[in-house]
């Protein structure tokens, strides 16, 4: 088998560039679709009851996930067969495809059920783009850095979310500003898509640029002979990433449904709403800088622990307030503070999953425990929330399926293997590192 990899330590900061923009693309494209799901469902899903329209659109988002899995095991195997670089390039090609035909489809005013339709075969296009593109990016990223700051680098996964999510607010908060609600609902909301579209062809172009990583197994490792390895030998890695990912991206997608929730519960003005997604996306991004180094010092569970600790006991307490004192100056503090706490211990979580995989079989593993975990938790948390909400017309019933999806996370975190070399390990590492110019 040909596994030949490039060093450790070799990653540029353009490499990191080409291997985040990736995902800061689809959390761009999360950013969007939430900051703009009441317009979206107006062109796509019009009806007379306002609740049914969203309903119908956050599930034309969650329908996405549903192929989350299948991108995961396809794409995530391609990359432990072939390699990490030509795996990225085909996630890359396939989200400009998405995102470009978001921008550009008729609404149901123009070509009739034809529409919808359409706007679910897109959003199962990048559904398999998304589920494919963590694995082989991650892994890129940790194959890439030195062992002991494998959290640092980590941490840009992360940060490019929240760099997206500020993008996303940031255009969205503009085009409020700039265009009149009738424009807005028309066509301003399309806007965004295309400029997510106009980022990916120079995406590409860097990525064909980079150094691989892992040259991958060869042909002969089939993608059934790699999913079979990762059920039967690390079954352990694969159960707990799952229950370790329910907590984490429930909260996400949570914090994503804050621009819907400002408008529809809340009653706060557009522009308000919209700004959320930048405070959320600006919190999220500086935390997670921090924790992905934190986590090279004190250790991947740590990390990822103590801030979610802290976001449980805040998480009641601070959504009381904010239904309560429903102001834009306590709306936006409270979600920068939720956003922080979230941002902080991703890059450890990221860390974890990843290593908690060998080598041979890292995106394959890493794939499935994020698609699966995305799919389930992820594709159904605004969906479960509308519901809730809609349902009981109380806008604090979602607080309860948060606090029980970080404790799932919290209890499974607590149970896994610690990933951090140990100090023995990073001693006999240092005249390595040293040698190769590495501080």
């Amino acid at each position: 088998m040909h596994s030949q990899s490039t060093s450790q330590g070799t990653a540029s900061g353009k490499s990191i560039f080409a291997v985040v923009l990736g995902n800061a693309v689809e959390f761009f494209d999360f950013g969007v679709y939430a900051t703009f799901a009441v317009m979206i469902g107006h062109t796509f899903f019009p009806s007379d009851n306002a609740f049914l329209s969203l309903m119908l659109t956050v599930t034309a988002f969650g329908i996405g996930f549903v192929v989350r899995p299948l991108g995961a095991v396809l794409i995530g195997s391609y990359a432990d067969r072939v390699g990490r670089k030509p795996a990225m390039l085909l996630t890359l090609v396939m989200m400009a495809v998405g995102t470009g035909s978001i921008a550009i489809l008729p609404g149901y005013d123009s070509i009739g059920v034809a529409a919808p339709i359409l706007l679910v075969l897109t959003r199962l296009i990048q559904g398999l783009a998304w589920g494919g593109e963590a694995g082989p990016a991650t892994t890129y990223i940790l194959e890439a850095a030195p062992e002991h700051k494998r959290g640092t680098y980590a941490c840009w996964q992360v940060v490019a979310q929240g760099v997206a999510a500020m993008v996303a607010g940031l255009v969205g908060y503009t085009l409020t500003r700039v265009l009149s609600p009738e424009d807005l609902n028309s066509w301003g909301w399309r806007v965004p898509f295309v400029f997510g579209l106009l980022v990916l062809p120079i995406g590409i172009y860097i990525r064909r640029n980079l150094a691989e990583t892992f040259h991958g197994q060869g042909e002969s490792a089939s993608t059934a002979a790699l999913v079979r390895e990762i059920l039967g030998q690390h079954r352990r890695a694969l159960v707990l990433g799952l229950l370790i990912l329910s907590g984490s991206t429930i909260t996400q997608y949570f914090l994503n449904y804050m621009t819907t929730f400002a408008i529809t519960e809340l009653h706060l003005p557009t522009g308000i709403s919209m700004l959320s997604t930048l405070v959320a996306g600006a919190a999220m991004a500086v935390c997670a800088v921090a924790g992905g180094m934190l986590c090279d010092r004190y250790g991947r569970k740590r990390i990822l622990m103590i801030p979610r600790i802290i976001l449980l006991l805040v998480l009641f307490p601070a959504l009381q307030l904010m239904t309560a004192h429903p102001s834009p100056s306590t709306f936006l503090i409270t979600l920068a503070v939720l956003s922080g706490l979230h941002g902080m211990s991703g890059a450890a979580l990221i860390v974890l999953l990843v290593e908690s995989f060998p080598k041979a079989v890292r995106s394959t593993g890493f794939s499935i425990v994020y698609a699966f975990g995305v799919a389930a938790f992820g594709g159904t948390a605004q969906i479960i929330i509308t519901w809730l909400i809609g349902t009981t017309g109380d806008p604090m019933s979602p607080v309860w399926y948060l606090l029980v999806a970080n404790l799932v996370c919290l209890t499974s975190a607590w149970f896994a293997h610690e990933t951090r070399p140990t100090q023995a390990a990073q001693t006999a590492l240092a005249p390595k590192l040293r040698e190769a110019g590495v501080r």
